[in-house]
């Protein structure tokens, strides 16, 4: 199992969330992110958190308040991710012994979100920090810091990004989207990871 894609499941429904769950694990992914603009999402975390928190990784994305974050907490999640740097999220995701994936664009950003405890940081969107941008930021962030490309990262860019050093990948509507069926997003989910390991053979051989 594999905690270097964040699967991102915005927009699923309670009714059908622990079979997409579950296509997605058996793909070997094995950290799901459910955003609280979707739809009863702290009902789907709970479900996902009953389901399967004991082989994988369940939290929430789109965390914008102290008070989204006891929610989810009491839900049992144990990720928060946003798409924004909030000191106040942050610690209150640290005093809720949760971990926190703050969204980053800016260097000062970064570094404001790992003096409050972040775990990580969401490079958002990567699409437009760039691969050079995230260089730029490597070269002064302390050595070891956990930076996840989300919103422009994906199979044609993979390998690139992993040369860069990053840690992992956040991966929406190529694994999930509304309306998506189970297999289908298994099937999405198994091309996901096999680009992944491909990237990762390629980037090991030089």
């Amino acid at each position: 199992m594999t905690e270097t894609i964040i699967a991102i499941l915005r927009g699923v429904r309670p009714e059908e969330v622990e079979a997409i769950g579950e296509a997605i694990l058996k793909e070997g992914i094995s950290t799901i992110e459910v955003p609280l603009n979707s739809p009863e999402a702290l009902r789907s975390i709970s479900k996902l958190v009953n389901a399967f928190g004991a082989d994988a990784k369940i939290g929430a994305g789109t965390v914008l308040s102290r008070h989204d974050v006891k929610a989810v907490a009491e839900v049992g999640g144990q990720i928060i991710v946003s798409p924004d740097c909030n000191p106040d999220v942050i610690g209150e995701t640290k005093l809720a012994g949760l971990e926190s994936y703050p969204g980053v664009a800016t260097m000062t950003e970064c570094f404001t979100a790992l003096r409050h405890g972040a775990d990580g940081l969401k490079l958002f969107p990567s699409s437009v920090i760039g691969i050079d941008g995230f260089k730029a930021f490597s070269a002064v962030l302390p050595t070891g810091t956990q930076c996840y490309a989300v919103g422009g990262a994906g199979p044609d860019n993979f390998a690139n990004w992993i040369r860069a050093g990053i840690a992992g990948f956040g991966i929406g509507t190529a694994i999930y989207a509304p309306n998506d069926r189970a297999e289908d997003v298994q099937a999405k989910a198994r091309r996901i990871v096999e680009a992944y390991n491909v990237a990762l053979q390629e980037c090991s051989l030089g």
